[in-house]
């Protein structure tokens, strides 16, 4: 195991730069999520860290060493992709077993060593099976019992769950979970899925356009957001934003409904800011504001709801059972205390 290092790292094709001066502290034994929206460079960001892009600027650390030159094969990690990467003409056991019989491990170590990774992971009946024989589920698990013969100071992981239905992704999420909280290595994980990031990650990292927008535990992310873009791309429904003003102490949007104000706020009238309110933190109230109801999505654990103000449309997500159709009217109020407040012209949090 071993700490990372990540300081002002740069990359650039030609003139055209894809990332920006990234810098990233990861603990040992830590487990990190880059996440971001397409192209934002969290994948070339983890390219660099295996050592399969070159780096234009900047400096990469694993444990006490700088491995900006260092190759791929010597850097200590273990990688697991999207597409499994596996040989198709090799067993389990021999896909699993190649980088330490490259090596030159002994047999009987390098069996001892294949033997605990597919206890681990369920393998010990497939040791026999090719590639082709197998689920998803197993392709991705041998690829993970791959990396862990190889006893590396740090996994990395480029969007192993992409490949997978709705839900396996669940369960592989769980396992890949429990793996790390079993061997206590540190990990980076690369995916645009933030439900993943939120559920698995010790600490996110949001990218965007080659630069960090923010960084944290996850439940500090969701809770209290540096800016627009942290608060749109974290949390499922996405947060409601609505553009406006302050006066006389209320919140008043671009359709002049008048929405409740954190106390803190209402000090700053003629301030133009968003307003952001996440859909769970909606409450039904006879004496809120009046919605018109456009579409009930019951999904059994809540009731999500989109509805209109005026010409303004937010989403409701409500543990309450609602029974309601189109055009009907809906009271609502936010929870006052998880009202969020941005600067309409930078997006910074206020």
């Amino acid at each position: 195991m071993a700490t990372v290092e990540i300081r002002d790292v740069r990359k650039a094709f030609g003139s055209t730069q894809i990332l920006h001066g990234v810098s990233v502290d990861i603990e040992d034994g830590q487990f990190v999520v880059l996440v971001g929206p397409s192209g934002c460079g969290k994948s070339t960001l983890l390219r660099m860290l295996a050592g399969l892009e070159n780096i234009t600027g900047g400096e990469i650390s694993i444990g006490d060493r700088v491995v900006n030159k260092v190759p791929p094969k010597d850097r200590d990690i273990a990688m697991v992709f999207q597409n499994y990467a596996l040989y198709p003409h090799m067993t389990v056991y021999q896909n699993m077993a190649f980088s330490r019989k490259l090596a030159g491990a002994p047999k009987e170590v390098m069996d001892q060593e294949v033997q605990k990774a597919a206890r681990i992971l369920g393998l010990e009946q497939l040791l026999h099976r090719f590639p082709r024989q197998l689920s998803g589920g197993q392709r991705q698990r041998v690829a993970m019992g791959r990396a862990i013969v190889r006893n590396p100071q740090v996994f990395l992981f480029d969007e192993p769950l992409s490949n997978l239905d709705a839900k396996l992704r669940v369960q592989m999420r769980s396992e890949i979970k429990d793996l790390h909280q079993r061997l206590k290595v540190t990990t980076v994980y690369v995916t645009h899925d933030q439900i993943e990031a939120m559920t698995m990650a010790d600490k996110i990292v949001v990218m965007n356009h080659g630069r960090i927008e923010q960084a944290g535990a996850p439940l500090d992310l969701y809770d209290r957001p540096a800016n627009l873009f942290v608060a749109g791309f974290i949390g499922s429904p996405a947060m409601n934003m609505l553009a406006g003003r302050i006066k006389d102490g209320s919140f008043i949007d671009g359709g002049g409904t008048r929405w409740p104000l954190p106390p803190a706020h209402a000090g700053r009238d003629g301030a133009e800011v968003v307003y952001g309110i996440r859909p769970e933190h909606l409450r039904l109230d006879p004496n809120g504001i009046q919605a018109r109801i456009q579409v009930v999505e019951p999904t059994g654990s809540e009731t999500q709801v989109t509805l209109r103000i005026g010409e303004i449309s937010l989403m409701g997500a409500f543990r309450e059972r609602i029974v309601a159709n189109h055009g009907d009217v809906l009271a609502v109020s936010p929870d006052l205390p998880l009202v969020h407040i941005f600067d309409k012209a930078s997006g910074q949090r206020i």
